[in-house]
């Protein structure tokens, strides 16, 4: 290890529109939320990840809850150069006589524009990055579960984050065909919201409907082991009374099948673009669901049944592009499809 290795700190980060995961010396360090609470008055940060997700829908009129990414991408890059900051300063880093410099791998949606991109390069090096690299979220996820995408093999890997949905094959180092979609988690999250309004005519937070998806989320109406009715808190429409509901499964498989449908005929278009070749590889090695929205029960299933191709949940799916981001960081020089 040379001088400028040891004044060096390299961290990896997993700058997701839910959630946000930092890697430091191979270990996950950060797993937060990606939101930030803000003074209305100041514009001043004042909390960010669990904290600040503690406060949304509860504040006063003095505090306002953002959610600096959407879709995959930086909408308030101030928040968002904030936010990075606190999550880094939640490191434990070393001390030494001078200052680090800070080296980080970022991971991107592949539909990303230019624009887009420097927004990320801009925020991490406001955040005090002195040498970043970007990888899009696909190679980082295939990378994570543990292909090899330097071989001349085709993999097609799918990634279902809080705001997008990316689709890639992968083969040689590159992505050879790419799908991204803006119906992820956030999506399933809304589709709750509007079926308990509809159906139920109350009124739910993004927090009670984040609980039905973890609890009764799924994508088929017949599971082989389904999950147990699950209470909903909420208020009427009607006459503003909090109310409580029950729901099932059924339910909530119904409320989510047209973004579903909508994720089933973006891999239907990307196994149509492939080339051949790859093709059979595909046939060979199947489909690789990444992401909290992989976790979503019988979505496997129904995917196979769609596409007539097995299927495989990675071994913790939520970590799968945060641990390929934490191999890329460590060859930086190696991997030629890193973005500088």
């Amino acid at each position: 290890m040379g001088f400028f290795d040891f004044m060096t700190e390299a961290i990896a980060i997993d700058l997701g529109t839910a959630n946000t995961l930092i890697i430091h010396n191979d270990k996950v360090v950060v797993d937060e939320p990606s939101i930030v609470a803000k003074d209305v008055r100041t514009d001043e940060v004042i909390a960010f990840g669990k904290r600040a997700r503690q406060m949304h829908g509860r504040a006063h009129r003095g505090i306002t809850t953002v959610r600096p990414l959407k879709d995959g991408v930086i909408a308030d890059f101030h928040s968002a150069e904030q936010m990075i900051r606190g999550f880094i300063k939640m490191i434990n880093r070393k001390k030494t006589l001078f200052p680090q410099a800070l080296k980080m791998v970022i991971c991107i949606p592949s539909g990303i524009t230019e624009v887009e991109k420097r927004a990320v390069l801009d925020s991490a090096e406001h955040a005090g990055a002195k040498e970043v690299w970007l990888i899009h979220e696909p190679m980082a996820a295939a990378i994570g579960i543990g292909i090899d995408v330097m071989e001349p093999e085709g993999n097609m890997v799918i990634d279902i984050g809080g705001g997008t949905t990316e689709i890639a094959v992968i083969s040689l180092g590159g992505i050879v065909t790419d799908k991204s979609i803006k119906i992820a988690g956030d999506e399933f999250t809304n589709n709750i919201k509007n079926y308990m309004k509809t159906r139920y005519n109350i009124a739910i937070g993004d927090n009670m409907a984040e609980k039905i998806k973890i609890n009764v989320g799924a994508a088929m109406t017949e599971l082989d082991d389904p999950p147990p009715n699950f209470p909903v808190h909420g208020r009427d429409l009607m006459n503003g009374i909090p109310k409580e509901v029950v729901v099932t499964y059924k339910e909530i498989a119904n409320a989510l099948n047209n973004s579903i449908e909508a994720i089933e005929a973006a891999i239907m278009n990307a196994l149509f673009t492939t080339p051949p070749a790859l093709s059979a590889d595909i046939y060979n090695t199947g489909l690789y669901l990444t992401g909290g929205g992989g976790m979503l029960r019988g979505l496997d299933k129904r995917i196979s049944q769609k596409t007539k191709l097995p299927v495989y949940v990675a071994e913790d799916p939520l970590r799968a592009v945060a641990r390929g981001t934490g191999i890329a960081l460590k060859n930086t020089s190696g991997f030629s499809f890193l973005i500088q």
